[in-house]
């Protein structure tokens, strides 16, 4: 019984932490609050007055505490609810990364087994570039995650002046990597970084820079922008 995921799992999910957390942000700002109701067939999605089209990336059994990806689910084969998540499994197979080619995990040796199925979604959702996911309580013991690829969901812009709050969010929510955070969240963003043995730079928008620190344990000691010509 595992009671923690692979390194592997983690490091991919730590890449994706930061400017997954300023994306959820951004898709959480776009839909209103409300009732929730979804239409599988039809790939959709619908909170308050707003819809949006989703796939399945996986459920949460709370009774067992197990995940069961969507693109496994045997009653969504050939559906196109899964379609957009079928290639996690292809990429946990060429990574060498199990959690994503595992169709069913046992989380009942985790801690916290229900963060554990929230990690699982967010690493789906990082790894397929998605612009969010949502998760609801779709039965007594059963949680459903939806992972959406609609383009009228904004994309997160690069803010410079939010960027030391999005990277201390990041390290937050996985441990595992500091440094894998911070490139991550660079590299999505397209921005141009020089890596030495304790500190990430990288050249900003407008002339700008960004230092990122880090202390002997590998931890973000310090985040420093030179912000001009704003």
């Amino acid at each position: 019984m595992p009671t923690a995921f692979s390194d592997d799992l983690l490091r991919v999910a730590e890449s994706h932490a930061a400017w997954g957390a300023e994306q959820l942000d951004a898709l959480n700002g776009f839909l209103p609050t409300g009732a929730w109701t979804a239409d599988l067939d039809a790939c959709a999605y619908r909170q308050g007055d707003r819809e949006i089209r989703v796939s399945v990336a996986g459920t949460y059994d709370s009774s067992d505490r197990s995940w069961l990806w969507g693109w496994a689910n045997p009653g969504l084969q050939g559906a196109p609810v899964i379609r957009a998540v079928r290639p996690l499994e292809r990429f946990g197979q060429e990574q060498g990364i199990a959690e994503f080619s595992t169709p069913h995990l046992d989380l009942s040796g985790f801690p916290d087994p229900r963060r554990a199925a929230e990690t699982l979604a967010f690493a789906a959702m990082g790894t397929l570039g998605a612009a969010g996911y949502v998760g609801v309580q779709a039965g007594p013991d059963t949680r459903l995650y939806f992972l959406t690829d609609d383009p009228q969901v904004p994309r997160a812009p690069f803010d410079p002046v939010a960027l030391p709050r999005h990277l201390t969010t990041g390290v937050s929510l996985i441990g595992f990597s500091a440094r894998t955070v911070v490139t991550g969240y660079f590299d999505h963003h397209g921005l141009p970084q020089r890596q030495e043995p304790r500190r990430i730079s990288s050249e900003l928008p407008h002339g700008s820079t960004a230092l990122v620190d880090f202390d002997d344990a590998g931890r973000i000691a310090s985040i420093s922008l030179t912000i001009t010509g704003a």
